[in-house]
């Protein structure tokens, strides 16, 4: 059993929060990360006490496993997802690595009008219909979990949304199995 020192926890109350709320705490949470890191082993004991899971990804960055089955949990994970999967087919479409684009460029507001104009049949169901719209309801929400980060003309995407590209790969494979079998 591991011995918890809570008194060495210094930041305990903000990284609870942080992840309760549902937040993925990653490198660029430069403080948090580095004691979560450092003191891997109690906190971990700490918030399995406590009920909670929590997730080490060897990406870069951590998180409470969570069942994600309330409905507006669901509508923000569509459309967290659903980003995503169009944010990697428009930088394969313009002749760009979609991963490296991911992470290395900023989504700004003519990007995100763009996405929005060229897949209005997808967004129009997360009624979504404007840049405006991905903005405040996808990407705001996105920087509320630590998925992305605001930036002067902008967002950045940061390495939980692997979680997200983990998932469509999932999907994607699933579906080619599927076809492989008819």
């Amino acid at each position: 059993m591991t011995h918890i020192k809570l008194d060495e926890l210094s930041h305990l109350q903000a990284i609870n929060k942080k992840l309760v709320a549902g937040y993925h705490i990653c490198e660029q949470d430069t403080v948090m990360w580095q004691e979560l890191d450092q003191q891997i082993d109690a906190y971990t004991a700490l918030f399995t006490a406590l009920g909670h899971e929590l997730k080490h990804d060897s990406r870069g960055f951590y998180y409470f496993a969570s069942d994600e089955s309330t409905p507006n949990m669901g509508k923000i994970s569509r459309a967290v997802a659903l980003t995503i999967y169009i944010l990697i087919e428009h930088f394969a479409n313009t002749g760009k690595d979609p991963m490296r684009a991911l992470f290395d460029e900023p989504n700004d507001l003519e990007l995100m009008q763009t996405l929005v104009q060229l897949n209005k049949h997808l967004f129009d169901q997360l009624e979504i219909f404007s840049g405006s719209d991905l903005r405040k309801d996808v990407y705001l929400r996105m920087v509320r979990l630590g998925l992305a980060r605001e930036v002067e003309g902008g967002f950045m995407l940061q390495a939980p949304i692997h979680r997200y590209i983990d998932a469509l790969m999932e999907v994607n494979e699933e579906t080619f199995i599927s076809e492989d079998e008819q």
